[in-house]
């Protein structure tokens, strides 16, 4: 063991949180390892060819308003490419188009017309969103001192109950926070909704997985060291630091460990355990013609079938797909495993009924490149909101993720960057 290589501070984990850690690490002048089970730099952010098409590993989007992309990411860079803001519902009657009439006013006479923008709703719905929109510092505080609720209670409370809720809101959000039963905490929730009306979510270019690959490329430029294909099995501290064992190789020696894996994957190297998660489980369907001329979201009022949201990817970045090829995602929600071990996911013969019907176009000839079952996509945010855990387990054991701070990729990056930051200082944070 005397000879085994010596770091200032390993990183467990290339997701977002490990690598904004190893940023943080490296502007203070640490020598820092990060080591990451997978073949790549990303966690949950990646991306795969398939047959020429780029598959993320699951649906995502990046919101550039979010206050951690803004100060940490080149977002110039990644090329983003934003989605109309808006969604397309599909109701008993036909479907209608709801957008933000900030940003797309010509659609505000036909959203008015629809009637899913009742004023009983429409006064809810403003009573419920605003105080995030203007204050939402005193959302988080409420949170924080126990005043939150689940969010079906709180839209209960406002009055927002009629279609607007049921029809737009329930099953669009329901894929956003990977719940469909709403008991998510409903200060989360609103502060994503403030993230919904400042930004437009969109695509990097080359996939979600150009985010984690422009933090590595920024930690490797602060002298950080990232090694992919070294699997973590287990953590030993001693009087002098800490022993860090790695499958096939030979043992690290670490000042501090900085634990920033899954919520899964963290408690078989730390004694937390498996906080509760939301799975989600996405479609990818090539095809040679598109079931709409819109890159708008589309959602299913009517709750017909699994599928919470469907896009066409390629309408809003043309590089998913090859030339002459459109990308469709189609999204569900995965449930939890029953007692015996069988995990009733929708099927592939519900999948495409249901996309048939929302777009109104056959679906059962296009092609299928893979399915994602993702059942820890998101940690779960019940009520009331916990917005920050210690970041110190031990003497110099640290742990850091979105299971840590909020289930987004503004709380993994928040994340990463507090825990560094408590480390240097020697604080629990």
């Amino acid at each position: 063991m005397a000879h085994a290589p010596h770091h200032d501070v390993v990183v467990i984990g290339a997701g977002l949180a490990g690598l904004r850690a190893a940023i943080t690490l490296g502007h203070a002048g640490r020598d820092v390892l990060v080591l990451e089970a997978a073949d790549a730099v990303g966690g949950r952010q990646r991306t795969d060819v398939v047959d020429g098409f780029l598959l993320d590993r699951g649906f995502q989007v990046l919101n550039p308003a979010y206050p951690a992309v803004r100060r940490w990411i080149d977002v110039q860079a990644l090329r983003l490419k934003p989605f109309p803001v808006g969604v397309h519902v599909r109701r008993e009657h036909g479907v209608e188009a709801l957008a933000d009439p900030r940003r797309h006013p010509s659609m505000l006479t036909a959203a008015l017309r629809s009637g899913l923008l009742a004023p009983r709703d429409a006064a809810g719905l403003a009573r419920w969103a605003l105080p995030a929109l203007f204050a939402p510092r005193r959302v988080i505080r409420r949170a924080t001192v126990g005043r939150d609720l689940p969010v079906r209670e709180a839209w209960d409370r406002v009055g927002l109950t009629g279609p607007l809720r049921r029809e737009v809101l329930e099953p669009f959000l329901s894929g956003v926070i990977a719940d469909g039963s709403f008991d998510t905490s409903d200060a989360f929730v609103r502060l994503l909704i403030r993230m919904f009306a400042l930004g437009r979510p969109g695509l990097p270019e080359r996939g979600i997985q150009a985010l984690p690959e422009q933090l590595a490329a920024y930690a490797r430029t602060l002298g950080a060291e990232i090694a992919v294909q070294r699997r973590v099995t287990a953590l030993r501290e001693t009087a002098t630091g800490v022993e860090v064992d790695v499958a096939g190789t030979a043992p690290v020696i670490a000042g501090a460990v900085i634990v920033a894996v899954g919520p899964d994957a963290a408690s078989e190297l730390t004694p937390i355990p498996v906080p509760p998660t939301r799975g989600l489980q996405t479609w990818w369907f090539a095809t040679d013609a598109a079931p709409s001329a819109s890159g708008m979201i589309a959602v299913d009022g009517t709750r017909a079938g699994p599928v919470v949201n469907t896009a066409v990817m390629s309408h809003v970045a043309p590089s998913y797909a090859p030339r002459g090829m459109h990308l469709v995602q189609a999204t569900c929600l995965l449930p939890r495993a029953t007692h015996g071990g069988v995990n009733e996911a929708p099927t592939e013969v519900q999948v495409r009924r249901h996309v048939t019907q929302i777009w109104g176009t056959d679906a059962t000839d296009w092609s299928l490149l893979r399915r994602d079952d993702i059942p820890h996509a998101l940690p779960a945010q019940s009520a009331p909101l916990r917005t920050v855990t210690p970041a110190q387990l031990s003497e110099r054991v640290y742990i850091a993720g979105d299971h840590r701070d909020t289930a987004s990729i503004q709380g993994a990056l928040v994340s990463g960057d507090r825990v560094a930051h408590a480390l240097l200082a020697g604080t629990p944070g």
